[in-house]
């Protein structure tokens, strides 16, 4: 099963019309055509390092921007409307989230491994033993050294977010990993005790 239809399981039991007129609910408020500012070239970039926004931020919402937003959408399992609402925006922070981890946590590996990283997020929502959502998972006490140490709040570049957008579309290299360590950097002994599934890099992936 593909993680974005894990991440939107609870939305999904609405259905599609609920889905619908949630989104069409804050046409008025949120962004759509002709829509100008900060908020409008903020979401551009953000398109354009996920792959969907492909020429220069511009700060004008206009079909081209309508277009990006629509190809975001039908990939994420949203409806497709061209304008912004309340679960287009609610997705784009979780991305927002998951890239400052994974930039944070794993900036200096491959692109693989910036993906398992991504997909471990997931991988702990979809389980029993840990928080039930994204931002639970996320700041869950010492979970994760790049929200203890600061790095959290770096800018995330363009391959964070592109690992992420991959894993929540399916792809796990991590195996179902729950866990992830650098074994050089281990302050805790506690995690040789998980079950080794691989290593990608400089990192371990356990359960």
């Amino acid at each position: 099963m593909k993680k974005i239809k894990v991440i939107v399981f609870g939305l999904l039991l609405i259905g599609f019309f609920g889905f619908s007129q949630l989104e069409a609910s804050a046409h008025d408020s949120d962004l759509h055509n002709g829509s100008t500012g900060q908020q409008v070239s903020e979401l551009q970039s953000t398109l354009k390092k996920l792959g969907y926004f492909k020429t220069g931020v511009t700060g004008y919402y206009g079909p081209v921007t309508a277009t990006a937003v629509t190809k975001f959408q039908r990939d994420f399992g949203i409806p497709a409307t061209g304008y912004t609402g309340p679960l287009t925006n609610g997705m784009l922070d979780k991305l927002h989230m998951m890239a400052r981890v994974v930039h944070g946590e794993a900036r200096g590996e491959s692109y693989t491994g910036q993906v398992a990283v991504a997909a471990v997020i997931l991988n702990r929502v979809d389980s029993f033993r840990f928080p039930n959502s994204i931002n639970g998972v996320i700041f869950q006490r010492n979970a994760f050294t790049a929200v203890n140490d600061g790095q959290y709040w770096l800018t995330p570049n363009t391959s964070a977010y592109l690992a992420v957008k991959d894993a929540m579309l399916g792809w796990d290299p991590s195996s179902g990993a729950t866990y992830y360590y650098n074994p050089a950097q281990v302050s805790d002994n506690w995690i040789f005790t998980r079950n080794f599934i691989k290593q990608i890099g400089k990192h371990h992936f356990a359960n």
